[in-house]
C-alpha cells in the first residue's frame, strides 16, 4: 500500500495537542500499515504474548521509551489497556503513543477508564479521494467496485470468498468476543441484507421475519453494526414540520465494495454508479477531521435531499450526489429551500472538474468535484 499522507499529517497534528491517539476503524482498513509507516515508530502487536509481557509494567515500559513514538496495535488485547495510556498521558508527555483497535467500542469495553480529555481520536475510514491520488485516473471505478479497504482495492481480482472471509472474521473477532449475540446466522443474515439495501430507509420490521428474530433484536443488531462502524445510521434533518420525515433513518453499509458484492455486482453498469457515488461522498464527509452531524431530508411526498449538514452557528448545507452533473434535477432542492431558505447548496459530481455556479429553479447551486468538498463544508457543530 502506498503512503497515505493525509492520515500521517493528521496523526502529527493530533500529537501536537495530546500525546495519546486512539486510531480506530473496521478490520483491514489499513491501521497496521499506517502505524508502521509513521517515521521512527516503535511498532508493537498486542496480540503477541511476548508483547503483553513487555507491557505488564507500564511505568517501566514508558521510562524506557521516553521521547519515542510507539504504536500499540490491537491494544484491547491487553488486560488493562487504559492503565498504560493513562500513565502515559499523565506522567510521560514525551512518549507519543498511537493505539489501535477494530472498533472504538470494542476497546473501550476493555478500558477501566474512558480516558476522557487524555486522548484524541482518529477514525480511519475506507480510502478517501486523497488516498486515491497516487493510483491514476482509473482508480475511482476500481475504488467503487472493490471498495476502500486496501487489501481488496489492491488485489488483482478479489473474489466473493475474500469478502465472505472478512465477514466471518468480523463475526469471530469483533462480535463474538465483545457482544452477547447468540444467533450467528440471524446476525450475519441481517448484516448481508443491510449491505444489499445500503442507502435505503430503515424499517426494522422488514428484516425481523427474514432473520427469524424480533423487531427489538433487529434494532439491537443495528446498534452493534453502528458501534463497530459496519453500518452508518443517517437520521433525518428536521424541525418537526408536519410534512417531514422525522424519525426513520437511512442506513448505509460501511464500504462500496461490500455493498456492490452483496448486491451481486461483479462489474458496474452505468446505472450502478450513482448509488455507489453517493456512498463514496458519505465516506468523504465522514473522513473530514472536523466532527459534524450528517443528516438527510425527506418529506412525506417523497422529495429528498441526499445529505444535510447543520450546525447551531450555520444554516443547513444541502448536498446532492450525482455521478454526472447533467443528471441533477433541482426540484427536490427547491422544495427543501422553500422550507429552509438559507444555506449553501452543493452538487458533488464526478465530472465537475472545476467548481461553477448556476441558478436553477430559483436556487443558487454550486457544482463541485469531490476534491473540492472539504473546503465547502460548514464549521463544526460541536
Amino acid at each position: 500500500m502506498k503512503p497515505r499522507p493525509e492520515w500521517l499529517d493528521r496523526i502529527e497534528a493530533n500529537w501536537k495537542s495530546r500525546n495519546v491517539i486512539w486510531l480506530y476503524g473496521v478490520r483491514r482498513s489499513g491501521k497496521t500499515t499506517l502505524c508502521r509507516s509513521i517515521p521512527g515508530v516503535v511498532y508493537l502487536d498486542c496480540e503477541l504474548p511476548s508483547v503483553r509481557r513487555r507491557l505488564a509494567d507500564p511505568e517501566a515500559f514508558l521510562e524506557d521509551h521516553a521521547g519515542r513514538r510507539v504504536a500499540l496495535d490491537e491494544i484491547h488485547r491487553l488486560y488493562n489497556p487504559s492503565e498504560l495510556l493513562k500513565v502515559a498521558a499523565d506522567h510521560f508527555p514525551s512518549v507519543r503513543i498511537i493505539a489501535t483497535g477494530s472498533s472504538s467500542l470494542g476497546a473501550l469495553r476493555q478500558f477501566r477508564d474512558t480516558l476522557a480529555g487524555r486522548k484524541s481520536e482518529i477514525w480511519l475510514t475506507p480510502m478517501t479521494h486523497r488516498d486515491l491520488a497516487a493510483f491514476g485516473s482509473r482508480a475511482l471505478r476500481e475504488r467503487l467496485l472493490r471498495g476502500g479497504l486496501p487489501q481488496f482495492f489492491l488485489a488483482e481480482n478479489p473474489t466473493e470468498a475474500d469478502y465472505q472471509e472478512w465477514v466471518d472474521a468480523y463475526w469471530s473477532r469483533d462480535i463474538a468476543e465483545l457482544f452477547r449475540v447468540e444467533r450467528r446466522g440471524s446476525f450475519l443474515r441481517f448484516t448481508e441484507m443491510l449491505l444489499a439495501a445500503s442507502g435505503g430507509i430503515f424499517e426494522a420490521s422488514r428484516y425481523a421475519a427474514a432473520c427469524e428474530v424480533s423487531r427489538q433484536t433487529i434494532t439491537n443488531y443495528l446498534a452493534i453494526l453502528s458501534d463497530t462502524r459496519v453500518a452508518h445510521v443517517i437520521r433525518p434533518f428536521t424541525t418537526r414540520k408536519p410534512t417531514e420525515i422525522v424519525s426513520a433513518p437511512k442506513v448505509y453499509g460501511f464500504d462500496t465494495g461490500f455493498v456492490a458484492r452483496w448486491k451481486g455486482w461483479d462489474s458496474l453498469r452505468p446505472e450502478d454508479l450513482g448509488q455507489l457515488w453517493e456512498q463514496y461522498v458519505l465516506n468523504e464527509l465522514q473522513a473530514d477531521p472536523t466532527p459534524r452531524t450528517i443528516g438527510y431530508w425527506r418529506d412525506k411526498s417523497g422529495h429528498e435531499v441526499d445529505f444535510v449538514l447543520a450546525t447551531p452557528r450555520n444554516a443547513p448545507t444541502a448536498i446532492e450526489c450525482k455521478w454526472q452533473a447533467a443528471e441533477f434535477d433541482p426540484g427536490n432542492l427547491a422544495i427543501f429551500r422553500k422550507k429552509y431558505p438559507e444555506g449553501a447548496n452543493l452538487v458533488v459530481a464526478q465530472d465537475a472538474d472545476h467548481p461553477y455556479r448556476r441558478r436553477m429553479a430559483g436556487v443558487m447551486v454550486e457544482f463541485i468535484g469531490i476534491g473540492d468538498l472539504p473546503g465547502r463544508l460548514p464549521a463544526s457543530s460541536g
